[in-house]
């Protein structure tokens, strides 16, 4: 038996990359897993069971899991996203800044980890190394799904009509730099440009309040500029219909979602030539922009905007190429489970 950690995004209300992460998983993976909130299952559980978590967790949130990991009988399995509060700590939430220390040291009593992208496979064991840890689990690559809901993949050219839409999918925040995609948005439009910028995504309760403040007093002079908070799936799909490109400007990303589900749309992707995003973006349907720099963004958004040809020829690689799959992530964990 797998039991499956649900215990806090069950309750999760928000829609954050972590939660998406585990709910998608959960519903490819299926009857194969059993849901657990707690530690009461795992506990409980025998030599021939795994515990499976996808969650973030410290010894404080969950007491007892400590103890749980040097005495249990069954194994476990972990999901590492990345080292990013280790990295910027001025701008991540001081909860994971506190937690994620020791988060990662406990990883390493884990019986095996997956890690979302190759870099972030390679921040976790570097941080071992770090600790001078002599034992550790091993550590495989899982490539996540690209597959949005039940939303078909887009295979088809579609007829781009009115106003360009560009669209940027992600937590308002420093870390996702919408202030760079704000301040380039606004000198194209104050050029004469002519396009909509749409972001959609929660505000970061410690550090995104200016950002969306900015966006408020940008819309009143711009109003092609429009922010959505809590958009579901649906509103999320009829975003990536619409949109001529995604943008990810981000400094810092584990893997990047919005990334490989804007190519499941059929929409190209600009994004920042961060490792992560590097490994999905290298497949075709994507511009890479280095991140932070103004004038290069500057430069690329004037392209995507005006250049029919270039759009045209990015979006034929995205409903193209090889994109992983939700199930494919589920049979990557099975493998690496039953081989265990």
């Amino acid at each position: 038996m797998i039991y499956y950690d649900v215990t806090k995004s069950a309750a999760a209300k928000h829609r954050s990359g972590l939660v998406r992460v585990n709910r998608r998983l959960r519903e490819a993976l299926g009857d194969a897993v059993r849901e657990s909130t707690g530690l009461a299952d795992a506990i409980a559980a025998g030599p021939g069971d795994w515990w499976l978590t996808t969650e973030l967790f410290s010894t404080e949130e969950r007491p007892g899991l400590g103890d749980f990991l040097r005495t249990r009988r069954c194994r476990a399995g972990a999901v590492f996203y990345d080292a990013i509060p280790l990295k910027l700590p001025q701008i991540t939430w001081p909860q994971s800044v506190a937690r994620h220390p020791g988060y990662m040291k406990l990883l390493a009593q884990f019986d095996r980890v997956w890690a979302i992208s190759q870099a972030s496979k390679d921040e976790l064991l570097e941080y071992w190394r770090w600790l001078g840890l002599a034992e550790v689990p091993p550590v495989d690559v899982l490539p996540l799904g690209a597959d949005l809901g039940a939303t078909p993949r887009v295979t088809t050219p579609r007829r781009s009509e009115g106003t360009p839409l560009l669209l940027c999918v992600g937590i308002v925040e420093p870390r996702k730099n919408q202030t760079l995609l704000l301040d380039v948005c606004e000198e194209l439009w104050g050029e004469g440009l002519n396009f909509e910028l749409r972001v959609l995504g929660r505000v970061n309760v410690h550090f995104g309040a200016p950002i969306a403040a900015r966006m408020k007093t940008l819309a009143k002079k711009y109003p092609q500029l429009r922010h959505i908070e809590g958009a579901g799936d649906a509103e999320l799909a009829a975003s990536y219909a619409s949109a001529r490109v995604t943008v990810c400007p981000t400094i810092a990303e584990g893997c990047g979602l919005p990334l490989l589900e804007s190519l499941w749309a059929g929409v190209p992707c600009v994004g920042s030539d961060l490792p992560a995003l590097l490994e999905n973006a290298s497949g075709g349907g994507c511009l890479s922009v280095t991140a932070g720099d103004k004038a290069a963004w500057k430069a690329a958004l004037r392209r995507v905007l005006t250049d029919d040809a270039l759009v045209a020829r990015l979006a034929e690689e995205a409903r193209t190429r090889e994109l992983p799959t939700w199930a494919g992530t589920a049979a990557v964990l099975r493998e690496g489970i039953l081989r265990h």
